[in-house]
């Protein structure tokens, strides 16, 4: 019996141990494992200039309620020694800390061409991960030293070129022939800078998926560098390099035009080196100098960004860029003087093909020409096949929209000609597309096409940033669904390493007053923040000694009009790119140069408090009636010393919160007893108390106001009220906004009381509103709400500047996705739908830098069903639209005293939860008198 007892109790412990053992072991594999490693926000790049890098990764796990604890950086000098865990460059060890982005490098200073091997392991309170994937960063070259060689290029024209005011400057050629040495390659790095546009060749073969690279700067202050890994591409032996050099915004598409007004920056250059390491750890370093050959007189005959490119295939020299080509007749290339500006390693992604699209159809006009309809409003170019005869030519001209008649409206495009030429060699079927041209199109007239074209000869190459979609957004409402498909198209085509206005006419400028919000509504689509970030530079670089800031930048045009609605668009991008990427550095960076501009407005224009300077006014606002706008320019000023006091006042606020980020405690004080003042001053100048509004009673007037909480407790509700009567009553129910009250409008209206005013807008297919647009067939979003009307030498069909905070408003307000003011970077996550009534159902998602954030209700007997997803490392507070907390259940259980979630309360006739990360679904079953 006693044997018997014992082996029982044996048996027991064993299998308790085995339990346990199990338990703790399926939690240790399954609670936490790691993704998406970047260094800046990148990943696996090579070649960064930043010498201490940001480090940042996602926690993936099906467990809930999961929040790091610690975590361990190991980085290393090499993949051997990184397996083996001897982190030579940096071993953080083990960190108390919950923060999962934006880890700061903190180990031994690194060099340039350096490679550094990283791998990261967290810990929870339920365990911890394995050790994440291997990743990885290459430094660039640091300091100007490092280059070796000289800029080489052709400064000067050639017989074919023409350097009028249309400018027609053939893309030069470049190539090299070296030999590497008898040693094993360990690695082989490239870093290229090609100004204006460059393509790059190893052995015959294109490098990088990227087109249209570099990303364009102001050239004379800073350029990028692009680096690449060549290692596989080299061959024991000789090896050739071709490059093929365009125009892009360095020589200008516009020369002997307003020198005062654009600038250009010569003729395009070249500097190049590569870096091969060996296994024996020797060096070999291949340079640009004058031993390079090149050409001009190649197939390139023209590229301009405005006027398209012309290709004669009769000219290309087959093998030119491999080994073996005989360039007898090249020209030896030339030492060049340098751009000037300060060389730097380009940390945002380069331009890409990033989808393809077919022709909807193919009509026959006059003349033997036909109409290619590509169904959608664009930005990129056409590919074609082609089969004829040497030297026939192909003509293609480019437009966003159709005549009456049926022919090209290229009005809008101003002088740009927008029009490729292909001759053809006559060797079987051919295929082309441009290399250094885009355009802004729908449809393309061919002339002299070959035969019959046929919809699969020709692809639309749709061309943005190689960044990531991350969000999604779908409701029941079809016409919200077409307005977020035309947003996110316009939005997609006016990302060109810039931020451009439009992509179609000869323009394509980078306007700050278009970004202002429009960043942040991007920002749900788009992953931006590399380009954002790139651009708070651009505007940077635009800054004079006393302070102003451009209206454009890069500051292509020379316009300094000194406004306070374009320029702080540098303060609104850097809140954006703090709130909703966590981002601190790029406000440490730019914070001096901020208050620098503040304070020059304030000392040149701040006269009792009144900011009395503007320049643009609220840009663009629509005409009274369609008819009023016919035929008129939209291009005109209205300064109000209104919208500029109201700025002023606001970006005074986000000014002490970068205070604070910064640790400049004394200037917090500063900003709020100013702001204290000009808000005071504001009032009294611009409220008429007999009337209930301000200034002139306009829309925009009166939004802004109430949106920087600068209006009186005893006047809010009649400001309220006046700017509800002004959309109900005088507006019938539409928005009488231009491009600054447009940046307000829905949140303004929905943070107030007036959701269903703002519903209504949204979802009106009269004029003006963005229903309007898509009566009148727009694919994208236009620049004027009456463009169908108006005048068009200003005219864009696809232009970002009136969607406003409309995808804000459908993300945070709709969808009710929103990160905490309080943490940053959707660190903790709130989740408050409108739930409007008009709706049956909303599904979004966004990918944040911690993960996938996921909010799908619906309506559904009478009840309310929300699935819910929050990522790992966060939190998030849930607000539930019912009165009783026992109405809401979560997978069927009532989530009233339920582990892992916590009440906080009641607000606003909403039950509020907080809990962490898993996936949730939720049912809200109405009491007797609840309505959703």
């Amino acid at each position: 019996m006693k044997d018997y007892s014992a082996k029982i109790i044996s048996i027991f412990i064993l299998t308790l141990g085995l339990f346990i053992f199990n338990s703790c072991s399926e939690r240790h594999i399954e609670q936490l494992t790691l993704a998406n490693l970047r260094c800046e926000m990148l990943t696996d790049p090579a070649g960064i200039d930043t010498r201490n890098p940001r480090l940042s990764w996602m926690i993936e796990s099906g467990h809930h309620n999961i929040l790091q604890k610690y975590y361990q950086v190991i980085v290393a000098s090499s993949l051997h020694k990184l397996e083996n865990n001897v982190g030579d460059l940096w071993n953080s060890g083990k960190v108390k800390s919950g923060q999962s982005v934006h880890i700061e490098y903190n180990g031994k200073p690194l060099n340039s061409n350096q490679n550094c091997f990283w791998k990261v392991k967290v810990w929870s309170e339920n365990g911890e991960s394995e050790w994440s994937r291997t990743a990885f960063w290459r430094m660039g070259l640091l300091n100007f030293k490092d280059w070796k060689g000289r800029w080489i290029g052709l400064d000067r024209s050639f017989p074919w070129d023409d350097e009028s005011k249309h400018a027609r400057l053939s893309a030069r050629y470049f190539r090299k022939e070296f030999n590497t040495s008898s040693g094993e390659i360990k690695s082989a790095t490239l870093y290229l800078i090609g100004l204006g546009l460059y393509e790059l060749y190893i052995n015959g073969k294109k490098s990088g998926d990227q087109v249209l690279a570099p990303s364009p700067t102001d050239f004379a202050k800073n350029i990028k560098y692009n680096s690449f890994d060549i290692t596989e591409q080299l061959v024991p032996g000789t090896n050739a390099i071709g490059v093929a050099l365009g125009n892009g915004y360095f020589y200008t598409m516009r020369q002997n035009y307003k020198p005062y007004k654009i600038k250009t920056f010569g003729y395009p250059k070249l500097l190049l080196n590569l870096i091969i390491e060996y296994k024996d750890g020797t060096f070999q370093t291949i340079s640009t100098d004058n031993t390079w050959k090149v050409t001009a007189n190649g197939p390139i005959r023209v590229n301009n960004l405005y006027d398209g490119e012309e290709y004669d295939a009769r000219k290309e020299t087959l093998g030119w860029n491999n080994t073996g080509f005989n360039d007898a007749d090249w020209l030896q290339a030339e030492y060049v003087q340098e751009p000037g500006g300060e060389i730097e390693a380009q940390m945002n992604e380069n331009m890409k093909v990033m989808d393809m699209i077919e022709p909807v159809s193919v009509s026959k006009i006059s003349g033997n020409r036909f109409i290619l309809d590509m169904g959608q409003n664009m930005a990129g170019w056409l590919r074609i096949k082609v089969n004829g005869q040497r030297g026939q030519k192909v003509t293609l001209r480019f437009a966003e929209s159709l005549q009456e008649n049926g022919e090209l409206f290229t009005a809008n495009l101003r002088d740009a000609k927008a029009t490729d030429v292909y001759i053809l060699n006559g060797e079987g079927e051919e295929t082309w597309e441009p290399s250094f041209v885009y355009h802004g199109f729908r449809y393309v007239e061919l002339t002299g096409y070959p035969g019959i074209p046929e919809p699969d000869n020709f692809k639309g190459c749709v061309v943005y940033d190689n960044i990531k979609t991350t969000g999604s957004f779908e409701t029941s409402d079809s016409l919200i669904n077409h307005i977020y498909r035309n947003a996110v198209w316009t939005i997609n085509s006016s990302y060109k390493g810039m931020l451009i206005d439009c992509p179609q006419r000869n323009e394509r400028m980078p306007w700050l007053g278009d970004r202002a919000v429009g960043c942040y509504n991007e920002s749900f689509v788009f992953d931006n923040s590399r380009l954002y970030s790139k651009w708070l530079d651009d505007i940077l670089y635009t800054q004079k000694a006393d302070g102003c800031l451009a209206d454009v930048a890069p500051a292509y045009y020379k316009y300094y009009s000194d406004n306070m609605t374009w320029p702080g668009t540098y303060i609104l991008v850097a809140e954006m790119l703090y709130h909703q990427y966590g981002l601190t550095k790029e406000i440490e960076k730019h914070y001096p140069y901020m208050k620098k501009w503040m304070m020059y407005m304030k000392e040149r224009y701040l006269i009792d408090y009144i900011l009395t300077k503007d320049s643009y006014g609220d840009w663009c606002a629509p005409p009274k009636t369609i008819e009023e706008g016919r035929g008129k320019s939209a291009d005109v000023k209205r300064p109000s010393q209104l919208i500029a006091t109201a700025y002023f006042y606001h970006l005074l606020q986000i000014m002490q919160n970068f205070a604070k980020i910064t640790g400049q405690h004394t200037d917090i004080n500063d900003y709020m007893v100013l702001a204290d003042s000009v808000k005071t001053a504001f009032n009294k100048k611009f409220y008429l108390p007999d009337s209930s509004f301000y200034g002139n009673g306009l829309l925009t007037e009166n939004m802004l106001p109430i949106a920087f909480k600068m209006v009186p407790d005893e006047y809010y509700a009649e400001v309220v009220k006046t700017v509800h009567d002004i959309i109900e009553i005088e507006n019938n129910g539409h928005l009488s906004s231009g491009l600054v009250g447009m940046q307000w409008l829905m949140r303004t209206l929905t943070d107030n009381g007036l959701e269903n005013l703002a519903f209504n807008i949204a979802t009106k297919k009269t004029y003006p509103g963005w229903g309007y647009m898509i009566e009148n067939g727009a694919t994208t979003i236009w620049e004027l709400w009456n463009a169908n009307t108006a005048a068009p030498s200003m005219n864009s069909q696809n232009h970002v500047m009136m969607l406003g905070d409309l995808i804000i408003w459908y993300y945070e307000y709709l969808a009710g996705i929103k990160s905490d003011r309080e943490f940053p970077g959707f660190k903790q996550i709130i989740l408050n739908p409108l739930f409007i009534k008009e709706l049956d159902c909303v599904n979004a998602s966004f990918h944040s830098v911690h993960g996938l954030i996921k909010s799908h209700w619906k309506r559904e007997d009478g009840a309310l069903y929300w699935d819910v997803q929050i990522p790992p490392n966060t939190t998030c507070l849930i607000y539930f639209p019912v009165g009783d907390k026992n109405n809401i259940t979560e997978n069927d259980e009532r989530l009233s005293g339920k582990s892992g979630f916590k009440y906080l309360g009641e607000k606003s006739g909403r039950v509020i939860y907080k809990t962490g990360s898993g996936n949730y679904q939720f049912k809200i079953e109405p009491h007797v008198t609840q309505t959703f």
